[in-house]
């Protein structure tokens, strides 16, 4: 496995919150310092259905992965993949086809240090320090070139990510990319935090930014103006909880003690949810 920057950017500071490691947390993760907690602590007041929204984006990974693979995907690339943790990409992949190949692309130096951990010794994926932003720089990596093949179908995931992407940033570029070069019958796979309503929407971007974290909640609406061309899988794009649920997958680990007043947030408050599904190119 080769991991390097092919961003450019400098590594991310450790005195500011950053998404991977406080979305870690919420996944009972350990690799998160002091600044992630209370960032996410303080954040979680005002905003409570955070810890179930990431919570069920992990559950999503599991039954997407394994409708793609069912569907004959065998390579994927995860955009913003986030620490490692139970259920990767990868491990989901191969429990149904054990010749997948993947590719991770995080900015977090954290990520990439226990990226090249985990995958020390396997050829078949690699993780990237890059920044999904620069798609023209990912597809240029050696790692990329050398596990996808852009003949094939391939599927690009990007898995509570999108709302990091300001429009500012031309979200609908990033996420089209690869699809738009890719063969048909690739897949882009992706969800976003949503809220229904736009002006409490705007207050959860203005917190969430302010404290360091780039951030844009989306109505459902603004999502699907940045999907046009492809071909919904069912059933669509919807409340993750409402894709292909399967109460048998394996469970996700504990939350921490400091987050388990949090759960259960989104049965109340039902207007803000993490939004998406899966797209095919046909």
């Amino acid at each position: 496995m080769v991991a390097e920057d092919v961003s450019g950017r400098s590594s991310v500071p450790f005195d500011v919150p950053t998404s991977a490691r406080a979305y870690g947390w919420m996944l009972d993760g350990k690799d998160n310092y002091e600044v992630d907690r209370e960032f996410l602590l303080r954040t979680l007041p005002d905003f409570p259905e955070c810890v179930d929204i990431a919570r069920q984006n992990r559950e999503f990974l599991f039954r997407v992965v394994r409708h793609l693979t069912e569907s004959g995907i065998r390579q994927f690339i995860d955009m913003g993949c986030g620490l490692p943790t139970d259920e990767n990409v990868h491990q989901v992949a191969r429990r149904f086809a054990p010749d997948t190949r993947v590719v991770y692309v995080d900015i977090d130096p954290i990520v990439l240090a226990h990226g090249r951990a985990l995958l020390a010794d396997d050829s078949t994926t690699a993780v990237i320090h890059g920044d999904m932003r620069d798609q023209d720089a990912i597809l240029g990596h050696p790692d990329v070139i050398r596990l996808v093949d852009f003949d094939e179908p391939v599927a690009v995931l990007f898995l509570s990510v999108v709302h990091h992407l300001t429009d500012a940033d031309d979200p609908r570029r990033v996420l089209r990319t690869i699809t738009d070069r890719a063969a048909p019958g690739s897949y882009l796979g992706l969800s976003q935090v949503v809220a229904d309503d736009p002006a409490r929407g705007a207050a959860m971007s203005a917190h969430i930014s302010g404290g360091g974290v780039p951030w844009q909640t989306r109505t459902p609406a603004e999502l699907d103006a940045l999907l046009d061309g492809l071909e919904p899988v069912e059933p669509g794009l919807v409340n993750l909880v409402d894709w292909r649920p399967d109460a048998d997958q394996p469970p996700l680990a504990p939350v921490h003690e400091d987050l388990a007043p949090y759960l259960g947030a989104t049965e109340q408050n039902k207007g803000i949810y993490e939004y998406g599904g899966l797209l095919r190119k046909a």
